[in-house]
């Protein structure tokens, strides 16, 4: 992959105004030839000291005419990424257009991401829907809003189109369920923020019969805009934003960049855009493929599943910090020995941690649980709503799983399955969404 002046000009930027760059970058001559003669960003060193913003390293200005979200975990161990304003405007504008070809004129969108707290994805999806080129209306309940005034509303004004995160459109489906009513009018579901599998689909289904199920679109709080949902995407399938992002494949064991189909490594991101933050060979903490060959415009890549060596793992409308967990782990346990394994089982997630303890510390898996939920409050209503099962277990050394050729203890194992073989079928009025 050869580089550009864009990419060029980032990294001389990074290096001149970012002290954590400039020491990661430090043994790069200036002239490269292509972006694997950088080094991939290690995010653990690239976090730390994230809460204090006027002395994070990777700055490379004093936050001003910015804004500021938080990527997740508990109120102390949410990371913060930054945009300035004008980085915000141009990556909802990008994402927007993106979406244009997932409407259809006068479809009335119900917006239901969440918002407060420093959360991004309700205002991501409201800036970005101002940019979306068909002509939509947008109805900004949150994801907040009661069951029974959105049933009401969605009946009253027509509305045809629900977005949110699979959590949340999943709990309005079971209360729909729950009282036997389905919305045949609802023809679209937009989801983003995790992904979606089949047996939660088949519960969306039941209650919306008339709905095509799609990706919103891949971004995160700190990665931003990362894939376009298209019409000729399967299940998982995004397509490269072009201009707004370079991604590359990588072995997680060898580092090598991959261009053959099909081979699932880590997926790295270069933003093109960002100065205050820089993203330069960032990996995003999910595998993925390529389903098209080198060189295709938009190239198409495929998500499969959160990488072991993940520092954030999206369950639900949760987002857990690795590091966050092990330390809790290590204060309440003694152990540094544990594994956190995401399942899935008859439309509901299920996590469960193994920890290597001795005998004497096995009364404290209670106390575990307790503080991990309250670390993570959210646990309790996706409990109460049938959509998680939290395990605690000990468990012996033999029983963690290692990498394969590597031999390391792997700290996540996500057993999800992430493919599903039924294409989305354009309707015949608008083809794929084009970038600019």
């Amino acid at each position: 992959m050869k580089t550009t002046d864009p990419i060029s000009e980032l990294t001389g930027y990074a290096r001149e105004h970012s002290p954590y760059y400039k020491n990661s970058l430090a043994d790069v001559p200036e002239a490269i030839n292509s972006l694997c003669e950088l080094p991939l960003l290690d995010p653990a060193d690239f976090w730390k000291d994230s809460a204090d913003l006027a002395h994070w390293p990777v700055l490379t200005a004093p936050i001003e005419h910015a804004l500021v979200f938080k990527t997740g975990g508990s109120t102390g161990g949410g990371r913060l990424s930054v945009y300035t304003r004008t980085e915000w405007q141009r990556t909802v504008e990008d994402f927007g257009r993106s979406l244009s070809g997932q409407f259809s004129p006068g479809d009335r969108v119900a917006n239901l991401f969440f918002a407060g707290d420093l959360y991004a994805s309700f205002l991501f999806i409201h800036d970005s829907l101002a940019h979306v080129e068909t002509a939509i209306t947008e109805f900004p309940f949150t994801g907040e809003v009661d069951p029974l005034k959105l049933a009401d509303a969605i009946a009253q004004h027509r509305i045809n189109v629900l977005a949110g995160v699979p959590a949340q459109l999943l709990t309005f489906a079971s209360w729909l369920k729950q009282r036997n009513l389905a919305l045949p009018l609802v023809d679209t579901v937009l989801y983003g923020g995790e992904s979606l599998f089949a047996s939660q689909r088949q519960l969306l289904e039941q209650v919306l019969p008339n709905a095509r199920i799609a990706s919103i679109g891949y971004a995160s709080v700190d990665g931003g805009f990362i894939g376009a949902s298209h019409r000729d995407c399967m299940e998982g399938e995004h397509r490269t934003p072009d201009g707004h992002v370079l991604l590359e494949i990588v072995d997680h064991h060898s580092g090598a960049t991959i261009e053959a189909c099909e081979q699932t490594g880590l997926l790295v991101l270069t933003n093109l855009h960002r100065r205050l933050m820089p993203l330069i060979r960032y990996p995003v903490g999910d595998l993925a493929c390529w389903r098209e060959p080198a060189g295709t415009a938009q190239r198409k890549f495929a998500l499969k599943g959160r990488s072991a060596s993940s520092q954030r793992v999206r369950v639900g409308i949760l987002s857990l910090i690795t590091d966050e967990i092990g330390e809790t782990v290590r204060c309440i346990t003694g152990s540094d020995d544990w594994q956190l394994l995401i399942e899935q089982a008859d439309g509901s997630d299920v996590l469960t941690f193994k920890c290597v303890i001795n005998e004497r510390s096995i009364c404290r898996l209670g106390q575990l649980e307790a503080r991990l939920i309250e670390l993570y409050p959210g646990i309790l209503p996706l409990q109460a709503a049938g959509l998680l099962e939290l395990r605690i277990q000990s468990c012996q050394f033999e029983d963690l799983a290692r990498h394969p050729r590597a031999g390391k203890r792997l700290r996540v194992i996500d057993l999800r399955c992430y493919d599903r073989n039924d294409r989305e079928v354009s309707d015949g009025i608008f083809g794929p969404a084009q970038l600019p």
